[in-house]
Formats: structure tokens, sequence, C-alpha cells
């Protein structure tokens, strides 16, 4: 079906569909990269909201573990700053010497092997799942505080409706979404700030009284549990509030969006999160135990602690509502990183084969639309099956980022054992990235045991599956690429005789026009299938082809030069193989992210010029098609002929036979 009509015009349904997710972007816009990269206040908004809103929920599981010992609060508080800093130093250290962005799934994959990337990968991916449905959740939770209990069976449809809403935005595009969310974040960050100085500087006359409590508690604890049932305690809340740090990495995974310098940009961006995430974290377990916070059933405990500071505050009922609501809007926001950064790991783990090559592609929009669509539909689908529950979600949640953190932290130690040589200060690098790996196994292995019966099971459940299914695309990918490779070797030194055809090709006789990608024996099987099919009935080949940028592509300008420039001496070889045929030859490119619309451009306008024409396309054939072969491989070529042939241009496809 023609996009356009008659006119020229967009037909009313793609008028609708690109009101909603917006205009095609212009791929030669000299300033395309500055206009869709962040700098570092908006990464912040766009990528460090997830960290500071896990103070939403981390701080409030971890003082609920303490139980009746909240004289802990603050030594809590202030290990949860400090490994906020350690975990943030470790990342920082991942984007200097991992600048491509990828993170923990680059990190592994390089240093500890495909086996370590593919779990680091997957585990990432469900947590980005987890990101997504655990914020969306949560933002839930802290709007209904404020609601009569009444409504509370609305809260997983209004959850879904925004997890809709989050879908179309990130198909619009990362800076756009990012754009629209920015005053949320600015209005979370003053209102809460607000919050916690009111909680320190209104109530210091507490301090000393709360000195005594710790001494009393401490004193009590020991002579009844000990000094290791105090530790064990103590760890089970450090562990289980182990949800305040999800988040960290995400600077690390999407640098591709930085601003240049990336390096630079991605480090200011770390402080910023990591800064303001300590102190949010850490001043909450202080207020937690200064005012004496209690659970209400119904309202979390920031909604309890905001309600009970802003009372005395002229308007405070509408300053607690607006406090309360704008985190709940910064779980949304939150929710965007499982968007920015989990289609990107997919896309990373696709061009290493452990995912559908589809999920590399681009849209017309520049954004990763097949894996934003799969991360929105798997975290619809979990908030229906946990029924929205944040106590379920986050135990779920913090099993897999602690995966990640672990075999990060144990691949930049093994880098920086490697560099000892070329890095002064690597002992200090190490020492930073050991302390890192002995925090997030210890807390991996606690949330794991004490939450497995809880749900935990289900996330190392979804998690060995992923790797599971990653694993079977992987082994398929390899044995068709052994198939190609057979065709490269037999086929790109194709031995021609007689005299090369220089002559320019002629419109008026008959012309194949085969679309190709890339020099390779695929495209060398294709030529000869025509040459031997249709012998004596063509005279000229044009050669067609569409430089696809990709996520492993679409990372700067001098990449897209280097593709366009790698497509046109791949073009180049094939005129030259056609020539040495006997046949008159030329080539036709593009550069773009759709295939099939771009080639149908290239066809259409060939059709015109050469009147007496036929456009040919190879396509892989097995020798048993199974139901997964049009998952793991395009279908361009049927959806290229179908466009063609209903515009009444003739079109054929040259099976190419793989031994599988």
């Amino acid at each position: 079906m023609n996009p356009n009509n008659e006119a020229g015009k967009p037909n009313p349904f793609v008028r609708i569909w690109r009101a909603i997710v917006g205009a095609p972007k212009q791929i030669k816009d000299p300033h395309l990269f500055h206009k869709m990269s962040l700098i570092p206040i908006l990464a912040w908004v766009g990528l460090g909201a997830d960290g500071l809103s896990s103070s939403a929920y981390g701080p409030e599981e971890a003082f609920r573990a303490l139980g009746q010992h909240t004289y802990l609060a603050l030594i809590l508080g202030l290990a949860t700053a400090v490994t906020v800093f350690i975990i943030s130093y470790a990342y920082a250290r991942i984007i200097e010497h991992f600048p491509h962005g990828g993170g923990g799934y680059i990190v592994a994959t390089h240093m500890l092997g495909e086996k370590a990337g593919v779990v680091s990968g997957s585990a990432l991916l469900v947590d980005y799942v987890l990101t997504i449905t655990v914020s969306i959740a949560a933002c839930v939770d802290a709007v209904f505080s404020y609601l009569p209990m009444g409504f509370s069976h609305y809260k997983v449809p209004f959850a879904c409706f925004l997890a809709l809403i989050l879908i179309i935005l990130n198909i619009r595009g990362v800076k756009e979404s990012i754009a629209v969310m920015a005053p949320i974040f600015a209005t979370f960050v003053i209102t809460h700030l607000l919050m916690l100085l009111d909680g320190i500087f209104t109530h210091s006359d507490r301090f000393a009284p709360l000195a005594g409590d710790f001494r009393s508690g401490l004193h009590h604890d020991l002579s009844t549990i000990g000094i290791f049932g105090i530790l064990l305690l103590f760890m089970r809340a450090y562990s289980l509030g182990g949800g305040t740090y999800t988040g960290i990495e995400a600077v690390s995974n999407g640098l591709q969006i930085m601003r240049e310098p990336r390096v630079q940009t991605g480090k200011r961006t770390m402080i910023y999160m990591a800064t303001s995430l300590a102190f949010t974290a850490g001043i909450l377990f202080v207020c937690y135990a200064l005012i004496g916070i209690k659970p209400v059933e119904g309202k979390t405990l920031n909604a309890v602690l905001a309600d009970g500071l802003f009372a005395d505050w002229p308007f405070g009922g509408v300053i607690a509502f607006v406090t309360i609501f704008s985190e709940g809007a910064l779980l949304l926001v939150a929710a965007q990183t499982g968007f920015v950064d989990g289609p990107r790991v997919m896309a990373n783990m696709a061009v290493d084969s452990w995912f559908p090559h589809r999920f590399a592609a681009l849209s017309e929009r520049l954004t990763m639309r097949n894996g934003i669509v799969l991360m929105g539909g798997a975290a619809i689908a979990l908030l229906i099956y946990t029924q929205g529950s944040v106590a379920a979600l986050v135990v779920m949640y913090s099993i897999n980022v602690f995966v990640t953190f672990s075999l990060s932290q144990l691949g930049m130690s093994r880098f920086f054992i490697q560099r000892r040589k070329e890095d002064p200060k690597w002992k200090q690098h190490l020492s930073v990235h050991l302390i890192g790996l002995a925090l997030c196994a210890t807390i991996l292995v606690i949330t794991t045991v004490e939450k497995f019966a809880e749900g935990g099971w289900m996330t190392l459940l979804i998690t060995s599956v992923v790797i599971y299914l990653c694993y079977l695309i992987k082994s398929h990918y390899v044995k068709v690429r052994k198939g190609v490779a057979e065709l490269d070797e037999s086929l790109l030194d194709f031995p021609t005789s007689g005299p090369v055809n220089t002559s320019p090709v002629n419109k008026n006789e008959p012309t194949a026009i085969q679309l190709v990608s890339g020099y390779n024996g695929f495209g060398v099987h294709t030529l000869l299938s025509i040459v031997t099919t249709f012998p004596k009935t063509y005279k000229n080949i044009i050669f067609v082809s569409v430089a696809v940028i990709d996520s492993g592509s679409f990372k700067g300008a001098e990449e897209i030069e280097a593709l366009e420039e790698s497509a046109r001496k791949g073009l180049e070889k094939y005129v030259d193989l056609a020539r040495r045929l006997g046949f008159a030859a030329d080539y036709r490119m593009e550069v773009a992210t759709d295939v099939v619309e771009s080639a149908m451009t290239l066809c259409k306008e060939l059709a015109e010029e050469f009147p007496r024409s036929t456009v040919f396309t190879g396509q892989l054939t097995f020798r048993l098609e199974k139901f997964y072969h049009r998952m793991l491989h395009n279908e361009t070529a049927f959806a290229i002929q179908r466009r063609l042939q209903w515009d009444g241009i003739t079109s054929v496809i040259l099976p190419i036979r793989v031994r599988i």
C-alpha cells in the first residue's frame, strides 16, 4: 500500500500516525546528532531519574526491615550514601574505558567472555522491564495515597494506561520524551529538598534524644541478640534496601545519546545522579528516625513524612500533596530509563546475534521501536500479573540489577589487573571495584535467599528463560552464518573470462535491477542465478543498495559516512563483476533506516528510467521452514515484491538455499 495519495500527500492513516509519533527524522541533516543528543542536565533527568526515584521505595523497604530496631537507621543511611558513591565511582570508570555505551553487557562480554555477557545482558533486559513496571506501580501507589481506598481497584488499569503513554512518547524520541518530563523532575527536586531540609532543621532538637535512643537500643540488642545478631539484622535491612541503587548503571548504558564529548558528559551526569541520590536517600533515613515515622495503611512512608512535616505550613496539605504527587510523577519519569536503555541493550545483543537482528533496527524517528514496544508490552504483562504490587516487584527488581552490578565489578577488576603495567593508579581503581563487588555480591546473595519464596524465584526463572532463548537464537544465526560463509568462500573470487563490457547502460535495453546488501556470496549467488536462469535476456544490470542505519552504526556522523562509503565500495565491486560477465552495469544507493520504503523509491525511479526492467531480490530458503524463521530473518524481499507488484512493477525473488 502506498503511504502517499495521488497528490503526493500522506494518506489519513499516515497523518494520524505521524501526529502521534512525529514526522520522520532527516538523516542527511548535519546537525542531527547535536539535536538528538542530551546535555548533562537533560541526561540527569532522563537517566538519573531512575536512580533518584528509587528513594521513593528503597529506603522505605530498608527502614521497614529494621522493625523495632530503628536506632540503626542513622548508620543505615550513612551506609546507603557511601554505597551509592562507591557504585557510581565504579560506573564512572566504565564510562571512561567503554565510551561507546552498553554498560554492564559490554563490560561482561569484553572482560569475562560472551557467556557472562549474555547473562549480564539478559539480567539487564529483565531489570529494565522491571524498572518500567516498578516505577509505574510505585507512581500509582504514591498518587493513590491521596485518593479514597475505594479507588484502589483502578490502580492496575491506570498503570497500564501510563505504560501506553510512555510507549508512544518514546517512539517519538528520547529527547522529546525527556523534555516533556523535565518539569516533573524539577518539581520533585524542589519539593523534596524543602521536605528534607525542613525535617533536619526544624527537628534539630531531637538529635540528642536520638543519640540516646541509639545507645540504649544498641545496649539492649547486645544483651539479647548479640553483636552477630545486630550485624545480621543490619545486613538484612541494608540488602533489602538494594532497590535504592537501581538506576546507577543507566548512564553508562545510555552513553550513545550523550552530547559530545560523551565521556565528560556521562561522568558529569553520574556526579549529578550520585550526589542527588546519596543526599536524598541518606537524609530520608535521618528524617524517618528523627520524627519516628510509623507505617500507615494505604500510604507510603514518604507520604506520612510529608504530611507530618508540612502540617504546620500555610497550605501545608497542598504542598504535601504536590510533594508526593511529584514523587509519583518522577517514578513515571524513571520508567523512562527502561525505555531508553532497555532497547539499547537489546540492540547491542541483536548486533551480537543473541536477539533477533530486527531489534537493532531504527524507526523513521531513529528510535528502536521494536524494542520499545517489546519492553512496554512485557511491563504491562507484569503489572497485570503482580496486580501492581510494589513489594513483589521490588524483590524481583533488586535481584537482577545486582547480578549485573556484580558481573560489571568483576569485569572491571579483571580489566585493571590486566592494565596494571599501563595504569599507575590501577591499585586505587581495583580496590574500589573489589569493594563494590563485595557489596553487590553480598546484597545479591542475601536478597535472593531472603526473598526467594516471595517472588525472587520468578526473577531467576524469567532471566533463565531469556538466557536460554538467547542461546537458541545465537545457535541458529551461527548455523546460518556458516552456510553463508560457504557461499562467500566459493563465490567472492568468482573467475570470469571474456572481454569486459565498458559500455554505458542503455535505457531502452532489457534491464535487471538487483537489490543487494554489501558485497558477499549471497549477492553474487543472486547475480549468477539471474544470468543462468534468464540467459541472454538482460543487457543491463543495475545494482541497488540501501545502507541501513541501525543502532550499531547510529553513533555519529563519522559512522554514517563510513557506512555510506562501505556500501558504495561494495556496489562498485558488483558493477565490476557484472561488467566482467559482459553486461553494462551501474548502481544506485540510499542511506536510510527503512529498507523497504527506500528500496521501493529507488526501484520505482529506475522503473521509470528503464521501462523494460525487472527487479530481482534474493531470499534465504531453508530445507524445512520453522515458525521462528520469520521472526529471526526479515521478510524484506517479500514486502518489496508485494509493494512493487501492486505498483505494476515486475519483481522476482530468487531462492538462496542454506543447509542447516
